[in-house]
């Protein structure tokens, strides 16, 4: 994504199906579930979701696991577990982009059916679902290496909210699920107020966690400044899903950064952290351990 890209797909998508279902799974069900693991791994890595050029050593690492709660003649509820990273400069660490968990999943799958996304239409509820994290994804991916530089795919992102409206799936409208679904997702991500957290995204990477092998020192400046940026839009916004989605994601490594860093290094990480989200402050404290 950096320079140049070969020709290949944009994602390598692990795709993991997990049961939570009162009753025994049967072997029939088994092997549907195997089957739509088959279809949505299928859909996720061959589709060509963008214009763009991948080297296959660049494609976007991301895992989903389905969680299925029940299932009723061919219709399934439960959730979605959605999670990308992308690869730090100089090292073999890659850095958590997005974590999230929706608990809006319900489809309806019919054995032997091949998901499709088709673009600009609604045609089931799966295909939309999957297509949108896909684009979301690779719009926090092309944000964390240039300014701004997932537009294009969060509005793809939104475009899919749009057409999914007149659906009977949840997660899709504004007034479900408290702000923490779909809708609010991406709308949040293209609103002027949420600039911040976007520059904070490419700063934080760019300039703070690619040079933390080559420049630790400016890189943790770097990045302390990034998250500074997030003060204001939390300010105005609390408690808002992409701001503490991406304080989330970023505090095992932040943990792991400052362990040997000073005490003062520490508790101004830390004081930032619980500026942007104050709910979790005492998860936080564990950076001054």
């Amino acid at each position: 994504m950096l320079l140049f890209r070969g020709y290949s797909q944009e994602l390598n998508c692990q795709v993991t199906i997990i049961t939570n279902i009162k009753t025994e799974v049967t072997s029939a069900e088994k092997e549907l579930f195997e089957q739509i693991k088959q279809v949505v791994t299928d859909l996720m890595n061959n589709t060509k979701w963008t214009d763009e050029k991948f080297k296959v050593e660049e494609r976007i690492n991301c895992q989903l696991q389905l969680q299925i709660n029940s299932i009723n003649n061919g219709e399934f509820s439960g959730a979605i577990q959605v999670q990308s990273s992308r690869p730090v400069y100089n090292g073999s660490y890659n850095t958590t982009l997005f974590n999230f968990q929706d608990d809006n999943l319900d489809f309806t799958y019919t054995r032997n059916t091949v998901i499709l996304y088709a673009k600009n239409q609604f045609r089931d509820n799966l295909s939309s679902v999957l297509a949108f994290y896909a684009y979301y994804m690779i719009g926090l991916d092309f944000d964390s290496f240039s300014k701004q530089g997932g537009t294009k795919y969060f509005q793809e992102a939104q475009q899919i909210v749009t057409n999914a409206q007149t659906a009977s799936g949840k997660g899709w409208k504004s007034n479900e699920q408290g702000k923490k679904n779909r809708y609010w997702l991406v709308e949040n991500q293209l609103q002027q107020l949420f600039e911040p957290l976007r520059e904070c995204s490419y700063e934080y990477h760019r300039l703070g966690m690619d040079h933390m092998y080559d420049k630790p020192e400016d890189a943790k400046k770097a990045i302390y400044n990034a998250l500074d940026k997030l003060s204001k839009v939390s300010a105005a916004r609390p408690n808002t899903i992409n701001i503490i989605n991406f304080a989330y994601c970023k505090l095992n490594e932040l943990k792991n950064l400052y362990a040997t860093a000073k005490q003062e290094e520490k508790t101004q990480i830390v004081a930032v952290l619980k500026k942007i989200d104050p709910t979790n402050s005492t998860k936080y404290e564990e950076i001054l351990n």
